[in-house]
C-alpha cells in the first residue's frame, strides 16, 4: 500500500530525514509533500488530501497545536490521521496533542523501525 503523506517541520533537514526514515523502514510512498509550518500545511491539504500528516510542534507562523486545531475545525481535514513527531515528549505535551486530535506521538530522535510501527498503529494497517 503506497501512502500519500505530508511532512510538516520547519527544518528542511528533519523533513528530509523523516522521508528517508520512511523509505528506509520499507514504507512505500506514492506522494510525499512537505510544509515548513502549519499555514503551508493547510494550504497543501486544501489542494490535495493525504493519507497521513506527520507534524512537528514548534514551528514559526503556525505551530503544530494550531495546525491540529484548524484541521479539527475543517470537516474534510479532521478525518486525516495525524502523527506528531517532536523533541518535546513530556506527558503533558503528549496528552495535549492527543486531545487536539493527533492519533500518535513519536519522540525525536527515532529509528525507522519506530516510525514504521507508529505509522502502522495510527493507520491500523500492516505496511
Amino acid at each position: 500500500m503506497a501512502l500519500n503523506v505530508l511532512i510538516v517541520d520547519d527544518s528542511p533537514a528533519m523533513r528530509h530525514f523523516i522521508r528517508r526514515a520512511m523509505a528506509g523502514s520499507g514504507i512505500e510512498l506514492d506522494r510525499c509533500e512537505e510544509a515548513g509550518n502549519g499555514e503551508e500545511a493547510l494550504a497543501r491539504l486544501r489542494e490535495n488530501l493525504v493519507d497521513l500528516v506527520l507534524t512537528d510542534i514548534n514551528m514559526p507562523s503556525m505551530n503544530g497545536e494550531e495546525l491540529l486545531e484548524c484541521m479539527d475545525a475543517d470537516e474534510r481535514l479532521r478525518r486525516i490521521p495525524t502523527l506528531v513527531i517532536s523533541t518535546d515528549a513530556t506527558r503533558l505535551r503528549v496528552q495535549r496533542m492527543l486531545s487536539l486530535g493527533a492519533q500518535g506521538y513519536l519522540s525525536k530522535p527515532f529509528s525507522p523501525e519506530a516510525l514504521r510501527a507508529e505509522v502502522e498503529r495510527v493507520l491500523q494497517v500492516s505496511l
